[in-house]
């Protein structure tokens, strides 16, 4: 069994999502969908009461910070009950076009983290040129989760695995010159990473310029098991438990 645990495989980004899904399914790939909008919530819980490989993550994402009212928050408290949702994402904080409204990226930041608080769910967080800040504001709440498409040095890796993160690598790690994620890859260890696609974003290098899909997850794990010089089928069960002990997936 393979744990893809971050791809974005709903109507409102693939036309064929339950194709790509039932195909997922023949190769024994199971999906945590992450909804980022009203929208796009909405999509994943209903894909995830319709299919067996499929499960829940909701949340608000940054682009949202300056529109999400507390009816919004309120939705999502209510559909975060729900037995199919297994995390709190995609959530957490972007700065690469600048950092001018960090104040309310941070404010819904935390609320989505006192949203997982309140379920005891772990929480699948986005963080670009902010780790410092995603740091931070981790730190000061009781959640456990995972840095899905990690950007940050191996070191700083090493302390967000000390606050019970697990670090998310998906496509960028097969880029010949991605040499950062490679050193993260092997100061982390497999104990403490997970597998990901973003699909239908960051195809892998051999299939760039393609949309990406849960299938690629393929070329991910071939990439990790080269890095650690270990078997593929040692970075595919060991990722999948610790994905299921994580997101506590019963499967």
């Amino acid at each position: 069994m393979i744990i893809d645990t971050h791809c974005h495989v709903y109507y409102s980004e693939m036309e064929n999502a339950e194709e790509i899904i039932r195909k997922a399914a023949a190769n024994d790939i199971h999906l945590i969908l992450n909804g980022t909008d009203l929208k796009s919530n909405r999509e994943v819980l209903k894909l995830a009461d319709n299919f067996d490989n499929v499960h829940a993550a909701l949340g608000y994402y940054y682009t949202l910070a300056d529109e999400i009212t507390d009816e919004d928050i309120a939705i999502l408290d209510e559909q975060l009950s729900s037995d199919n949702v297994v995390a709190v994402g995609e959530i957490g904080l972007d700065y690469y076009h600048g950092n001018g409204n960090k104040k309310v990226q941070i404010e819904l930041f935390e609320k989505m983290l006192d949203l997982a608080e309140k379920h005891d769910l772990p929480v699948i967080v986005h963080s670009r040129k902010s780790m410092q800040d995603t740091y931070d504001v981790l730190k000061s709440h009781d959640v456990a989760g995972s840095l899905h498409c990690y950007q940050g040095s191996a070191e700083m890796a090493r302390q967000f695995t000390k606050l019970g993160f697990h670090i998310g690598i998906g496509g960028p790690i097969t880029n010949p010159n991605n040499k950062k994620t490679k050193k993260t890859v092997k100061n982390t260890g497999i104990q403490h990473i997970l597998i990901e696609t973003d699909s239908p974003y960051l195809p892998p290098h051999e299939k760039r310029g393609e949309t990406n899909t849960p299938l690629n997850i393929s070329y991910v794990i071939s990439k990790i098991a080269e890095e650690l010089d270990l078997k593929e089928e040692e970075v595919i069960e060991t990722t999948a438990e610790n994905a299921k002990k994580l997101f506590r997936l019963n499967i």
